[in-house]
């Protein structure tokens, strides 16, 4: 039998990415003991530890839960990692990893890296995987097959705990991507963040249209709004979190988007249908591409 990767492993926060993760750690054997804690009152006393593989209770103890482990997950909402760096710091034991989640990279590195103790390894990632349901009860344990991982380690970050954290990823099916903070939430702005953005802001330009209108909308739902609800359906916290955090790459991508919608806006207005065509063949070709890399 294969020794795992860790001896033990803590994750703070068991949302959807969270108990996914507990689950596919403990299903692959890559810790020999998985924990986890969580503040949310909701998840108290339901009977979770045995649908998560958690081998302890699940604790509203931050420091109880991270003391002794050789891995802490943050998989709370990114606004919160700065406060719970600062909690966490302390109870950590020399040599441990510290990693994330989360879909901004650079915040992890202002905020996460200067509240560690020296000689504890920061290994930021972000599983781009995910559903629109939130909560411990919608995770699955192969919610990371075949999707990537992206680390963004700061420069000088030991090897050995960027190899284990890939390893971890790998492990549970993920395809692994090392890239710089910064480069990541410009990358994010654009394939994550601003479709997002589109998808909150077209449901709710739906809301606000007379009732008579609003119920036919929603009656005569077509696939293009019926996936629009379904992004838009995304954790609110978490969203609110991701785009105060990448607030400059998203408004310069933002902006770019607008000036070509301006344009798409002026070729329907003036009827200039070759224009239209020419955009419509350029991204049916990027599904395609999209479909051809496995990411559909």
């Amino acid at each position: 039998m294969t020794e795992p990767l860790f001896e033990r492993v803590a994750l703070i926060g068991i949302g959807l990415i969270g108990s996914s993760l507990a689950r596919a750690i403990k299903t692959q054997g890559i810790a020999r003991e998985v924990v986890a804690a969580d503040r949310n009152a909701d998840y108290s006393g339901i009977g979770l530890e045995g649908d998560l593989g958690l081998d302890h209770p699940l604790s509203p103890d931050v420091a109880a839960t991270v003391a002794g482990a050789d891995l802490v997950v943050l998989c709370t909402p990114v606004g919160s990692f700065g406060t719970l760096a600062a909690e966490i710091a302390p109870h950590l034991k020399p040599g441990a990893i510290v990693s994330d989640v989360g879909s901004v990279k650079e915040l992890v590195l202002r905020e996460v890296a200067p509240r560690l103790p020296p000689g504890v390894h920061l290994v930021p990632a972000h599983p781009i995987a995910g559903t629109e349901h939130s909560g411990p009860k919608a995770g699955f344990a192969t919610l990371f097959k075949g999707r990537w991982c992206i680390l963004t380690p700061p420069e000088g970050t030991d090897p050995a705990a960027v190899a284990k954290v890939r390893a971890l990823w790998e492990g549970v099916g993920s395809m692994v991507e090392v890239m710089e903070a910064a480069h990541h939430d410009r990358v994010l702005a654009i394939t994550s963040h601003l479709p997002h953005l589109i998808a909150y802001t077209i449901v709710d330009t739906a809301v606000g249209l007379e009732n008579s209108t609003q119920s036919e909308v929603i009656k005569f739902s077509a696939s293009g709004f019926r996936d629009f609800t379904r992004i838009a359906a995304s954790d609110p916290v978490m969203w609110r979190d991701i785009f105060l955090n990448n607030r400059e790459a998203v408004l310069d991508i933002l902006q770019r988007f607008t000036e070509d919608l301006t344009r798409l806006q002026r070729a329907i207005r003036r009827g200039e249908g070759d224009t239209l065509q020419e955009l419509f063949t350029r991204t049916r070709r990027i599904r395609r591409e999209v479909v051809d890399a496995n990411q559909a």
